[in-house]
Formats: structure tokens, sequence, C-alpha cells
């Protein structure tokens, strides 16, 4: 399989400003396998240490921090040399090693022609206890599900995810049949590796349920792990999510979660999903003016899960419906789609992504996404009916003074009307690739 990230593992390795690298992500998203790919592809060897499965570890970092010591100690236990920019020295679990994350300063300081890389989960790193972060003496990367171009790349349609990423509307035209039934494949499949690889290579719709049911159980295991208390309410919220996605609006409703739930119920569990990965939580904003940030809305907001062959997993939704059928796009109010667009955005660096609904009105945007030169409104348009009233109330009477151009993703053509463009759902990362966002 490829991964858009490697490239970014690949300027890490050469840049002179190089620190420790912390590769932060969910479970189960491929933050082993791309280290392993990355470590025997671009080195001359790779030494790779798991916290949580060799005993030795627990207690490397326990004497000292001294990095010469245990890069001493590390070598005498894998019985391999370890030479400064020939060899990657790869902690995986890092949240399973006393001090681990806390060694990462001194590596950074006084062992800076050490090539280093921790893996962990994003919880696990956050708040692992008794350690301070080591803020400003690390680089740090994020992985998450494969998208669709990756996916894709993985069925070997790679001169296909060219033509899209390209955002080659004419062609597109052309092969928008073979797109639409990729893309039901990739809504039933979504983008953990492991699924992505059984359906490439085997193609048995049981097995992908099987294999995200297994993913699913490993969640709740981390959920019973780390919250205690929290856990019963975390377990809500996680199982509110698909019926949430599914209402006409979609902000998120704690008395859907429980009777005369609450804001001060139900926070510490949002934010625990939040930090490990397994949610997004998308914002309403106030005003649709750079920068968004400083209009946000802390009160009002949606969430998202972070793969959409999870939420359907999580919703059981048949083979079916998700394989066979075009109501698939539209189905449950278009909460499979507005996932997919959101998976989309997410991996792309410094574009935050917002929704705006006007008070007391029906006026909503989907999402609002921050470019570094351009504000993007962007209406999702799963059902046949395309019309788009509250995109163009809000572009060409609300807020005409701010030249913004909408963007609608529908399963039709590309087409340019001026104060709006429609494009093909499957070309969102594409189109906001070309648009002013920072790639990988």
């Amino acid at each position: 399989m490829k991964r858009r990230l490697y490239n970014l593992l690949k300027n890490w390795k050469i840049s002179p400003n190089r620190k420790p690298l912390v590769l932060e992500g969910a479970r189960q998203v491929g933050k082993t396998w791309l280290l392993k790919e990355f470590g025997s592809h671009e080195y001359e060897n790779m030494v790779y240490v798991n916290c949580a499965d060799e005993p030795f570890a627990q207690n490397l970092f326990m004497p000292d921090l001294i990095p010469k010591r245990i890069v001493r100690d590390i070598m005498a236990n894998k019985g391999q040399d370890i030479t400064p920019g020939k060899t990657l020295i790869v902690f995986d679990e890092i949240q399973e090693a006393p001090r681990g994350i806390t060694s990462l300063k001194y590596f950074c300081e006084d062992a800076p022609e050490q090539h280093v890389v921790v893996a962990g989960s994003l919880l696990g790193v956050i708040h692992h206890p008794g350690e301070s972060y080591p803020v400003g003496k690390v680089d740090m990367m994020r992985l998450y599900p494969m998208t669709f171009e990756e996916f894709l790349w993985a069925c070997g349609k790679e001169k296909l995810a060219e033509i899209v990423m390209n955002c080659e509307w004419n062609s597109l035209i052309a092969l928008h049949s073979t797109l639409e039934d990729l893309l039901r494949q990739y809504y039933y499949v979504g983008g953990m590796p492991e699924a992505v690889l059984s359906w490439t290579t085997r193609e048995i719709p049981s097995e992908i349920r099987q294999i995200q049911a297994n993913i699913l159980a490993s969640y709740a295991n981390d959920i019973s792990k780390h919250t205690g208390t929290e856990s019963e309410r975390i377990r809500m919220v996680w199982n509110s999510i698909p019926s949430q996605l599914a209402r006409e609006n979609k902000k998120f409703i704690y008395v859907a979660v429980k009777k005369g739930g609450r804001a001060k119920d139900f926070e510490v569990a949002i934010q625990w999903l939040v930090d490990a990965g397994l949610v997004y939580k998308i914002h309403r904003t106030k005003v649709p003016q750079m920068h968004l940030k400083f209009y946000e809305d802390f009160d009002s907001f949606k969430l998202y899960l972070l793969d959409v062959g999870l939420l359907g997993a999580l919703s059981e939704a048949s083979p079916a419906l998700m394989l066979t059928s075009n109501d698939v796009f539209c189905e449950f109010k278009g909460a499979f789609t507005e996932n997919f667009v959101l998976e989309e955005i997410k991996p792309f660096r410094n574009v935050p992504a917002y929704y705006f609904c006007k008070e007391n009105s029906t006026v909503e945007v989907d999402f609002l996404v921050q470019t570094y030169n351009r504000l993007i409104p962007i209406e999702v348009k799963a059902e046949e009916n395309v019309k788009s009233k509250s995109l163009r109330q809000f572009v060409s009477i609300d807020h005409t003074d701010k030249n913004l151009k909408g963007l609608r993703c529908s399963m039709q053509p590309y087409v340019d009307q001026g104060w709006m463009e429609n494009i093909p759902l499957y070309s969102i990362y594409g189109y906001i690739s070309m648009h002013g966002a920072e790639n990988l």
C-alpha cells in the first residue's frame, strides 16, 4: 500500500532542523506499517522497539535519560549497530514505556544526529501520566485513515487517481460510473488499512465487517482501559453518533444521548473521543470571515466518526445498501456523504473546518473551510435534488460583500455557475489541494 505521508517522512529525514518525530494517529490507522516501510526503504537499517511487547523496553528509560546510554542498551539487546544518519530508531507504543516520551527532549538536545521516530495512540501520547510532553523538542505528524485517493492506489488505479486528483473534469465525465462504483466500495470498506488490504485482495463483504467489528471492539477496550468512571458516558456518546448524523440538522444534541442530558454531563466524554482521534468535532463559526478561529462558537458543534467504513459498521448498514445501490449516498440524510467529505478535508495541514448556520433561520452551510488564501463554503448534496438554496442565500445575498464563491459536492459533473462550482464528490480532495491548501 501507498500512503501520502510517506513523502513527508522523507522530507523529515533530510531536514537540517530535524528533531525526534512523533507520529500520532488513532489506533489501527497504519502507523506501525508506515514506519517499518519507511525505515526499511530509506535507511541502511532500522531498529524497531515495541514498548508494549518487549520487556527490556519497560526499564529502558528508567536509569537515566542519557541518549548515549539508551542507544548502547538498545544495540546490546537487539544485536544491531546504530549509525547516526544511517539507522532509524523506532519506538512503537511509546506510551507504554515509563519516561519514554520525556526522553525525546534529551535526544533533541544531546543527540540530534540520531534519527528517532516514536509512534503511539493519540490518547496514550497526550494523556501519559507522570510525564510532561516535550513541547518544542519534537516534530509532529498525524496519520489519518486512508483517503479515497489512497484507496484507489491500493486498488491498482493509480492513473485514475491522478485524473481525479488533478480535477480533469472532461475526463471525469467518461469515468463517472467507474468512480461512482469505487466510491460506493470506499463507503463500505472505509480507510482502515487492514480493511482496505482485505478488500483489494479478497473482496468478501462479510470479512470487511468482521475486521471493522474487531477495530470497534479494540476501541471499546481502550475506553474501558483509560477512562474509569467516564466509560459509560463515553460509550453513550460514541453509540449516539450514527443517530446524530442521521438527523436533518446534524448539530450535536445532548438529549439525543440521554433524556435530560446536558453539556456538563458529557463534555469530558466528548473530549476523550476527540483526543483519542475517534471523532472529529466541527464547531459552528458565527461569522464567515478570515480567520475563522476568532468567530468559533464553542456551544454548537457536530461530531463525525474518523472513518466512513466504521460509521457503516457502527450503524449496522447492510452490504447490499452500501455496495449495490446509489441510495447509500443519500441514506440517513446524507450522513455517510458528509462524513466522507470531512474525512477528505482533515488530512490537509492548516485547513480548519467549521460549519455555519444563521440564527433563527434554515440557512446552513455544511462546511466552511479556510485555506491560506480563501474561504470555501461547502454544501454537500447526496440526493438527486441538487438545488442549493442555502448556499446561494449565503453567498449571493447574506454575504455578498465578502466575494465568496460556493462549492457544491454532489454526484453531478463539474459545472461553474459563477457564484458556485459543482464538483463530483470523489474530487473534493483534489479540489481543496488545488485551491490553496497545504498538501501532504
